[in-house]
């Protein structure tokens, strides 16, 4: 039996690293065989192209060279990593998946629907997750939060009005794909946000 392909996704500071192991845990109390990676990266390959995606640099980087290195990083992480443990009957846990390309190159950048379509059919075909839990959070709170962690990426650079339009595509691409995509209020406490994720999690298992 084919594994089940679970993808996390929200903005920056919405709590994906936390959360992400706390599905672990969930995992591991029903015994499943499953795999945690992370996009851009997840292979050796896919990983240099993150730094290069993700440090800031001096040179203006061009949209589609953006775009195509995103991909890039994505056909080798399906390649190797994601569709052989899918093949195996094991689930696959990602932070970050293609909704993450719509909505940072595609409402972020302005950069066209159908030309991201394109590559996504090149790359993956018809492959889709299983489940998506996009975790949203007021920009302003979510980069407050950034800013305590680390020193700004490249991206986490960007305007307040960048992260608004990725935000708000986020929150229409769950309103278009209601059959796979789940948006938790990441704004409550840490319990509450954990309260929603098991419940989400709970009614998926039920459902296979």
């Amino acid at each position: 039996m084919r594994g089940k392909f679970i993808t996390i996704e929200g903005t920056e500071g919405v709590g994906k690293t936390t959360n992400i192991q706390f599905i672990q845990k969930w995992m591991d109390s029903k015994k499943l065989t499953y795999g945690c990676t992370r996009e851009p990266g997840g292979t050796p390959l896919a990983e240099q192209l993150r730094e290069l995606l993700l440090a800031p640099r001096e040179e203006s980087v061009c949209n589609t060279a953006e775009l195509l290195m995103v991909f890039a990083a994505r056909a080798q992480h399906l390649n190797q990593v994601i569709e052989p443990m899918l093949g195996e009957g094991a689930w696959v846990l990602c932070d970050r998946f293609t909704d993450a390309t719509y909505a940072y190159q595609g409402a972020g950048r302005h950069m066209r629907d159908d030309l991201i379509r394109d590559l996504e059919l090149i790359v993956q075909g018809s492959l889709q997750p299983d489940l998506t839990i996009i975790l949203d959070i007021p920009v302003q709170i979510g980069l407050a939060r950034a800013s305590e962690r680390s020193a700004p990426d490249r991206f986490e650079q960007e305007q307040v009005e960048f992260f608004e339009r990725v935000r708000n595509r986020y929150l229409q691409i769950a309103q278009d794909n209601p059959q796979r995509c789940v948006v938790i209020d990441a704004s409550l406490n840490l319990e509450g946000v954990q309260a929603q994720i098991t419940q989400t999690l709970d009614a998926f298992w039920e459902k296979i």
